[in-house]
Formats: structure tokens, C-alpha cells, sequence
């Protein structure tokens, strides 16, 4: 979008962690790190310089977190940067900020966006980090079965080429969920008009279904889904996440981090984890409101992200050893272990 540019080939570069016995934060130099990381760093750096001298820019970095400022130092020292510099007419300040520094940001359900919600929930589209499959079933005269899913080539969410959608993908990410999806609805109705599709405007809250219902007025009409197929996709992405079974759970994690938050207020650690011990389910008690393993351990980043500093002990201890065991017992009773389950076994 216009404020939003990602770097998807950086996707997997994290900040190391500080490990026991390992070199501390403010010791790690470009030197310390492992050579694959000394290499992600050198791309990163590489891809930043030609990005400014895209933009023509002449920037100054500023850095927060240890890893952060090796990357500021590099891009101060990189050679090509340094030359860019003397020509460009542009000034900006740039910082950098380590990923790990806002893992609560990063796992907790606190936005109201909806392009958050669809970027979640919906399948990554093969090969893209930033993408997502949208099912374009809904546009054909096929029945909606899991083959027809695979038959059709599914939509996505970038539209370069379609003024309508680009505009509606912006309000997807700056307004609350609620006006988005009122923006979609806006949008579905006056490219309908303008196709002279029988389309009845009614007033009050959308809802997925009440969308799903105008996108089926351009279905047999060729021409109107050829000028609209941008905007149609990105109006289904968001039918199929306001459906999705994982966005009802959001308000439950929302819901829950509240309660930890004060319950984190109100008490210590161990009894925190204490409550927490109940709620960790084996695969075949759970039901569809149950936390999987993966969603415990969005909550436990979120907790030990939140909480500070925690006084260690033997209670602590003793509380986060029952907590590993359930864990440990839910992911082996798992019948078909996700990549993330499979990596950390």
C-alpha cells in the first residue's frame, strides 16, 4: 500500500535470540553472528541500498536493539550506500527495530483490520510470504466442493491493475473492520450499477452473506467479471474470512489476553501458568473452541512478552515444568502434526 512496503525474501530473518553461554546483546558485532545470518544482513543491506536509491534518498538510520544497529552499521559502511549519498536529493530518517523487541505486537488480536484478519486466516498463496489464496469458486457454476477448490486458480489480493481495488484494499488496512467491510459492500454496488446488474441496495450492517449474495449478480455475465475481477477477489477474501473459523476465535484470544493481562497484574507468574494448565487439551477432547498446541504457544509469547521481568524461583519452576508436560504430551498425541509442530520436535 502507499505506507506499507514488505520485504518478503527477508521474511525468516529474525534477530538471534540471547542464549545462555552465548554472546550478550551489547557484545554482538557483524563478526559474531553465524554465516548465514552474516548473509542475510549483506542482502538485507544490498536490497535497502537500492530501494533508497530508488526513491533517491540521502537517509540517516537510527537503531533500536542490538541487531538493529549491526544493520545500521553495515548500511553506513556499505560502499555503494555511501556514494549514493553524495547525489541524492531526498533526506529521510530511517529506523530500524528489532522484530523480538515486539513479539506481543506481533502475536496478540488487538487490531480491528481487516486486511490483518484476511492475511491470517485465508491459505498463503503457493510460493508468496505476503499473499493469500482466495477461492473464486463462488464466481463459477460449480458446486463448492474441496475438488472444485483445486480446479479453479485462485484469486489474490494484489491488484495492480485495478484503481477500484487498490482504493478498497487501502481502506482495508487504515479503517476499523466494520467501515471496511461497508467500503466493500459501496464498491460491489456501484460496479454492479454500472454494469446494469439488478442489485438491491439495502442499508444496515453487511453481512458476509448479504456480499456473497451481489457477487453472484456478475457470475454469468462475462464482461462484468472481466472489468470487475480485481474487485471481486478482494470482496470474496473478505466473505471467506468473516467466515472462517479461525476469525470467531479471534475475539475469544482477544478476550483471553485481557483476563491475562489482569490476571498478570493482580498475581505472579506461577499462578498464571497455573490457569493456563487446565485449558491445554489433548487432540480428542478438544473441541472447536479449544486452543490447539500452536495457539498455546502464541498465548505463552504473548504472556512472557507482556509480564517484564519475572522473578525466577522454585514455584516458577515447578509451574512451567507442569506446563511443558501437558505441552509436550498434546503435540505427540497430535495425528497430523503442522510444519511448525514438526520443526519443534
Amino acid at each position: 500500500s502507499a505506507e506499507l512496503c514488505l520485504l518478503p525474501a527477508l521474511a525468516g530473518l529474525l534477530p538471534p535470540l540471547p542464549g545462555p553461554g552465548g554472546p550478550g546483546p551489547a557484545e554482538v558485532g557483524l563478526g559474531a553472528l553465524p554465516a548465514g545470518m552474516r548473509a542475510a544482513v549483506r542482502a538485507l543491506v544490498g536490497d535497502l541500498d537500492a530501494l533508497f536509491a530508488a526513491l533517491g534518498l540521502r537517509e540517516e538510520c537510527f537503531a533500536v536493539g542490538a541487531f538493529s544497529r549491526i544493520v545500521a552499521a553495515e548500511l553506513a559502511s556499505y560502499a555503494p550506500a555511501r556514494i549514493r549519498k553524495k547525489t541524492a536529493t531526498n533526506k529521510a530518517s530511517v529506523v530500524f527495530v528489532d522484530r523480538t523487541l515486539d513479539l506481543a505486537g506481533a502475536v496478540g488480536h488487538h487490531g480491528d483490520s481487516l486486511a490483518e484478519k484476511i492475511l491470517s486466516v485465508l491459505p498463503k498463496l503457493p510460493g508468496h510470504k505476503t499473499d493469500v489464496m482466495v477461492n473464486m469458486v463462488e464466481l463459477t457454476a460449480l458446486q463448492n466442493t474441496d475438488e472444485t477448490g483445486s480446479i479453479i486458480a485462485p484469486g489474490c489480493i494484489a491488484q495492480p491493475n485495478d484503481p477500484a481495488a487498490r482504493a478498497l484494499w487501502e481502506s482495508f488496512m487504515n479503517l476499523k473492520q466494520k467501515e471496511a467491510v461497508m467500503e466493500a459492500r459501496r464498491h460491489l454496488v456501484e460496479a454492479a450499477s454500472r454494469e446494469n446488474l439488478p442489485i438491491k441496495m439495502s442499508m444496515g450492517e453487511v453481512t458476509p452473506e448479504q456480499l456473497s449474495s451481489y457477487i453472484k449478480l456478475f457470475r454469468n455475465n462475462l464482461k462484468a467479471l472481466e472489468n470487475h475481477c480485481g474487485l471481486l477477489q478482494l470482496v470474496l477474501a473478505t466473505v471467506q474470512a468473516l467466515k472462517h473459523p479461525q476469525t470467531s476465535k479471534w475475539d475469544n484470544f482477544l478476550a483471553f489476553e485481557r483476563l491475562l493481562l489482569q490476571a498478570i497484574g493482580e498475581s505472579e507468574m506461577p499462578s498464571v501458568l497455573n490457569q493456563l494448565l487446565p485449558m491445554i487439551k489433548l487432540y480428542n477432547e478438544r473441541t472447536k473452541d479449544d486452543y490447539t498446541c500452536e495457539e498455546f504457544f502464541v498465548l505463552l509469547v504473548y504472556i512472557y512478552s507482556v509480564v517484564g521481568e519475572i522473578r525466577s524461583g522454585k514455584e516458577l519452576d515447578a509451574a512451567e515444568e507442569e506446563v511443558k508436560k501437558a505441552l509436550a504430551k498434546a503435540i505427540c498425541d497430535e495425528p497430523e502434526p503442522s510444519p511448525l509442530l514438526q520443526a519443534i520436535t
